[in-house]
C-alpha cells in the first residue's frame, strides 16, 4: 500500500548570518598562509567562502524580510575602505582556536556593524574584534602553533562597497551561499577614490 506524499507549505529554517565577502583575488593571497595547517589537521576555509562576519549566524524563516532589513542599513552607509593588518593565530595565543586575518576596526566599518546587529535583535557582550578566519584549529591548536608561528603584518586594502546575506551550508554539505548582495550608499568621492 502507497502512502501520499504530503504537501506542506512549511517556511524552511535557514541558518543566516551578515557579512562581508572578502574579493576572490584577496581572499586567494590570504589563504595562502594557512595553506601548510592543513597537514597539521587545521580546517581550512576556501578561498570562496573567506568573509568578515558583521551579524553572527541565527534561525531565518523568512529571507526575504532580512535581506529587506539589510536593504534599509545598507542604504544608509557609504562604502570604506578594509584593511587586513595581521595575519596570526587567535583568538587568543594560549588557546588558539583560529589562524584569522585581523582587521582594522575603523569607524565607518564599527558604526556599520553596531546598527546591523541592532537591526537584526542581536546582542553580544564581547567587543567587536573585525577578522576574517583563514582557518580553524583542532584540540591541539597550541602543538600547531609552536611547529608554525605566524604573525605578520600585511599591508592589504579591499574597497567595501556592498554588504552580504549568507547562507550557511545544511549538515553535511559545503560552502556559504549568497542570498543577497546589498549595496551601501553611492558615495560620488569614495567613487572617485577607487576609480
Amino acid at each position: 500500500m502507497r502512502t501520499a506524499a504530503v504537501a506542506t507549505d512549511q517556511p524552511i529554517d535557514r541558518r543566516v548570518f551578515v557579512g562581508i565577502k572578502v574579493a576572490f583575488e584577496v581572499a586567494q593571497m590570504l589563504a595562502e598562509f594557512a595553506r601548510d595547517l592543513a597537514s597539521l589537521g587545521a580546517r581550512l576555509v576556501p578561498a570562496s567562502d573567506i568573509h568578515l562576519t558583521l551579524v553572527p549566524p541565527w534561525s531565518e524563516i523568512q529571507p526575504a524580510e532580512a535581506i529587506a532589513r539589510l536593504r534599509a542599513v545598507a542604504g544608509e552607509y557609504g562604502g570604506f575602505v578594509l584593511k587586513f593588518k595581521r595575519v596570526r593565530f587567535g583568538p587568543r595565543l594560549r588557546r588558539p582556536r583560529l589562524l584569522w586575518v585581523e582587521c582594522e576596526p575603523n569607524k565607518a566599518l564599527k558604526d556599520l556593524q553596531t546598527t546591523l546587529m541592532a537591526t537584526y535583535g542581536q546582542i553580544d557582550s564581547r567587543p567587536f574584534v573585525p577578522h576574517v578566519t583563514l582557518a580553524r584549529l583542532p584540540r591541539n591548536g597550541c602543538a600547531i602553533v609552536r611547529r608554525r608561528s605566524i604573525d605578520q603584518s600585511l599591508a592589504l586594502t579591499q574597497h567595501i562597497i556592498s554588504v552580504e546575506l549568507f547562507q550557511s551550508p545544511a549538515k553535511g554539505e559545503h560552502g556559504y551561499q549568497i542570498l543577497a548582495s546589498v549595496p551601501l550608499k553611492v558615495d560620488p568621492t569614495f567613487g572617485a577614490q577607487i576609480s
